[in-house]
């Protein structure tokens, strides 16, 4: 028998691991906290400062940012996907429809750092990239319910959710803690232009790969505003 590989972790072992549990949870109270306060551009080192720790302990955790971000708004992402299917639960289709819009919009209003996940893709993070589409499955067939029942207009398209979270992300971003409400006033127009009593033809849909670009390019933006900070 190999003592270095098969006897159980002795109390030092048991201390570094209970460490490095703590310091983890610590980065990501303080990221939640700073990327909410400050966007997903905030400097790392602001993290690393309100956790306690040294940035090589950060970077050891969490190597990418891309990581930490992942990590931090693994649960909200998967209350974001978590809230079609309460919104496919509802018997009335366009209520579930709206009040599935309020809920997200309301959700990028909470917290500055998740309006912009919202509106990004992270390639890397898989578990996150996950929920998103798991959000966007249910949402095509809430779309196709909301229509079947004559409420919402026939030319809305999935990508018009995505152009009003971009949208809200402005609004939010705008505001700021002024006016912080304003958000409402943006989504209750749209959600009266997505209705069928609405007749005047939109313009075409951005094609899907064309915002995926778009979301693309916010993200790179967002890393580019980071190393220059």
């Amino acid at each position: 028998m190999n003592p270095s590989v098969d006897a159980p972790p002795g109390p030092r072992d048991r201390g570094l691991r209970t460490d490095a549990e703590r310091n983890r949870a610590r980065i990501l109270d303080a990221a939640h906290s700073v990327f909410a306060e400050q966007g997903l551009d905030a400097p790392m080192a602001e993290v690393a400062r309100r956790a306690g720790v040294g940035i090589a302990t950060l970077y050891r955790r969490f190597p990418a940012r891309e990581d930490l971000i992942a990590a931090t708004f693994a649960d909200k992402m998967t209350a974001y996907a978590d809230a079609i299917d309460e919104a496919l639960a509802d018997p009335d289709p366009w209520h579930g429809f709206c009040t599935y819009v309020e809920r997200i919009c309301g959700m990028q209003a909470a917290d500055r750092g998740f309006t912009h996940v919202l509106t990004m893709t992270f390639p890397t993070a898989k578990a996150l990239e996950a929920d998103r589409a798991r959000a966007y499955r249910g949402f095509t067939e809430l779309i196709a319910r909301a229509k079947a029942t004559g409420a919402l207009r026939p030319d809305f398209s999935d990508k018009d959710l995505i152009v009003l979270l971009m949208a809200n992300a402005g609004v939010i971003g705008a505001a700021g803690d002024a006016a912080p409400d304003t958000w409402r006033r943006l989504v209750g127009y749209m959600l009266q232009a997505f209705s069928a009593g609405n007749t005047t033809p939109l313009p075409p849909a951005p094609r899907g790969k064309d915002l995926f670009r778009a979301m693309v390019h916010a993200h790179q933006g967002q890393r580019a505003d980071a190393q220059d900070a």
